[in-house]
This record gives structure tokens, sequence and C-alpha cells, in this order.
């Protein structure tokens, strides 16, 4: 494959941005099989954000010979208060549910099972002991050259306001997060956007600390159903605009995201069947608005990144239609061409065949999915 088609690949779909798309075309003139790795607190059931959104790029990662990566960040949860803050069921759920949910997110978005297995899983906890001195010696080094001031802005990687009460182990949070890069050995860290600022103090730190740069993909995160600011453990959100405070913008992309506390916000990647088509069709989708409207984001990041979106509705509301691309999209459905329970229909369509893998692997296996309960 050549370079620029690598490039295409790393940049498909919901990516917003890669720091820095220099040090990528580098990497890829020097090595042949560079190392990936995206890293996740075990907190519960996996949406489609976490799993589908993920798996999703990972397959592109895979075509471009990159190496996967998937961190179980057991500590990090722990530092966090997941799970009730109780580290054995944390590190339960990361290798049996967790893991498993994640495996069976790869088969949805089309890998095969070999492929599937060649991802590679590592637990924070077993790397830390293997690393042993080496990490938390990094870690010491990252908190050093690294004001206060900042640890806590980067608090917002943990899913938190900088105004929320923290723990003190809470500055501790983002100096692992950079030292997991290192440890891990990645040359690429894929998030979504709530991960920049920890990402651009990897970077920052890497040079005076000996480090390689790590190139950071960062992608949007997926919208809860229930529309702007209405996830079930966020304040009310902070109003959307060029002049908001930085911290107001982070606690705004926190309140929008999709979250796994309020199961009717967002869509699990084993859900039945039915469970998906109620879900959406009491979703937020306003006739003729694009903006902050997660049907028209969900066809865009599962169905029109891969292939049209076919529309089935009866001949006396226009007939079957195929849309070609996410442009087509926001056009036909701006105008009023397209009803909200029409693409609501398609979508929910489209989501329930994507992850059939997924509900048939935990039919086989209940006792993983009473892990997350």
């Amino acid at each position: 494959m050549d370079l620029q088609s690598k490039l295409d690949l790393v940049r498909k779909g919901s990516v917003l941005e890669v720091l820095t798309e220099d040090d990528l075309k580098s990497l890829f003139e020097t090595k042949t099989h560079p190392t990936h790795y995206i890293g996740f607190e075990i907190s519960g059931k996996v949406h489609l954000g976490t799993g589908l959104c993920t798996a999703l790029k990972i397959k592109d990662f895979v075509a471009a010979g990159i190496k996967p990566t998937i961190f179980l960040a057991d500590y990090h949860a722990y530092l966090n208060g997941k799970l009730g803050g109780d580290l054995e069921k944390i590190q339960l759920v990361a290798r049996g549910y967790f893991k498993s949910a994640m495996y069976a997110s790869l088969l949805c978005a089309g890998l095969s099972e070999e492929q599937a297995k060649s991802v590679k899983f590592v637990m924070g906890s077993e790397l830390y002991a293997e690393k042993s001195l080496d990490y938390w010696s990094d870690v010491m080094h990252v908190s050093k050259d690294t004001t206060l001031k900042r640890m806590l802005r980067c608090t917002t990687i943990m899913g938190r306001t900088e105004s929320d009460t923290l723990p003190a182990s809470a500055t501790l949070y983002p100096a692992m997060q950079v030292a997991d890069v290192w440890a891990l050995e990645a040359d690429i860290a894929q998030a979504g956007m709530d991960q920049r600022k920890v990402h651009v103090l990897a970077r920052e730190v890497a040079d005076k600390l000996k480090k390689p740069k790590v190139v950071a993909v960062h992608g949007s995160l997926l919208s809860g159903l229930l529309g702007p600011g209405k996830r079930m453990d966020a304040g009310p959100h902070p109003a959307s605009n060029a002049d908001a405070p930085a911290a107001d913008a982070d606690a705004l992309m926190i309140a929008n995201k999709m979250s796994k506390s309020n199961p009717d916000s967002c869509i699990f990647v084993h859900d039945a069947e039915a469970e998906i088509t109620r879900k959406l069709k009491k979703a937020y989708c306003p006739e003729k608005v694009v903006e902050d409207n997660p049907i028209v984001q969900m066809a865009e990041t599962f169905v029109l990144r891969e292939r049209p979106l076919q529309i089935e509705r009866p001949e006396k509301f226009g007939g079957n239609l195929e849309i070609a691309s996410a442009r087509e999209l926001h056009s036909i459905y701006s105008a009023g061409k397209l009803h909200p329970m029409d693409l609501k229909n398609a979508v929910s369509r489209e989501l329930i065949s994507m992850l059939k893998p997924a509900r048939d692997y935990f039919a086989k296996h209940p006792q993983l999915l009473e892990q997350a309960l």
C-alpha cells in the first residue's frame, strides 16, 4: 500500500485532527508496522461510542498496516471511582465482560476473527508490574515538569470539569496517561477530542524527557440520543460560542457525549433489536436540523463512511431513496425532504444488522454480560 493510501486511512471517518500530519508521514516512512493504542477506563457496559466507533477506526489502522492495542486502564478507573472504586471488580470486568465486548465490537466493524484476535489487549496494572520503577519514574518526571494548574486542566480527560470536587489522586491521572504511551511503546495514540489535552502534554514533555513524540489521532465524540446537554449525570451545559472559556467548552463536550449512566441516551453494542428500535424512535432528531442531531451523526459515522444509506419509504412519501454521502444527507435533511422517522428507521435497520455479532456473542456467553450489571 502506498503512503498516501495509509495517510487517508488514518484520517478516514470521524477523525478531526492528527498531531501532526508531518509526524504521521515520517512515521510511515520509517516504520512498516507502527504501533497504536487506545485506552479505556473500565466503567460498565460498552456503548457505540466506546465499542463500534473504536472498532471502525481500528479497522482502518489494521488496513494501513498498524498494529493496534486496546489498553484496559484498571488503575485509572480506580482513581476515578468507577464501579464503586472496587479495584477487584474493575479487574474482573476488564478481563471478562469489557474485553469480550470490545472483541465483539471488532467483529461488528467487519474484522475477521483472525484480525480481531490479533488486536492486543493490555491490562494497566500488569503493564505497571512489568515496567516497575521505569513506569513510576516517568510518572514522577512528567509530574515534576508540569504545573499543578495544567494538571487540573487535564482532569477533563476523566470526564470531569475543572470545577468538580476531585480527590488529590486525580492529579496523578494525566501523568500516568502520558507514561502509558511510553510504557506501551506506542507510535500512535487514538482517542476522542476529550483526551486532546493529555496528548498535547505528552508531546510537549517528550523532548525534555528524551522520549519519542507520539502521533495523536483525535476523533469526534458520539452524541447522546436525548439531545444536547441531556446526559443524565451532567449539569446544564453552557452556551456554545467562540468566546466561551475553555472550561465551558470542556463541560459542553462532556455533557453532550453518549453516556452509559443513562441507558436511554445510548445504544449498547449488545442491545436487543427491539431495544435499538425503541431507543432510536424516542431519540432527539428535530426536523430539518442537522447540527447536534445524533441520528444524522450515527448515519454518517456508521453507514456513510462505508456505503450509501438506503431509505425505505412508501411511494406516497417519496419512495425509496439512496443517500451516497454525508453532504447529500445534510442537504436533503435540512431541506425537509427526509422525515425524521424515515431516517431513524434506516439507521435502526443498519445498526441492528451491524451489531448482530455482538448479540450473538453474548447470547453464547451470558455470564459475561452479568458482570457489567
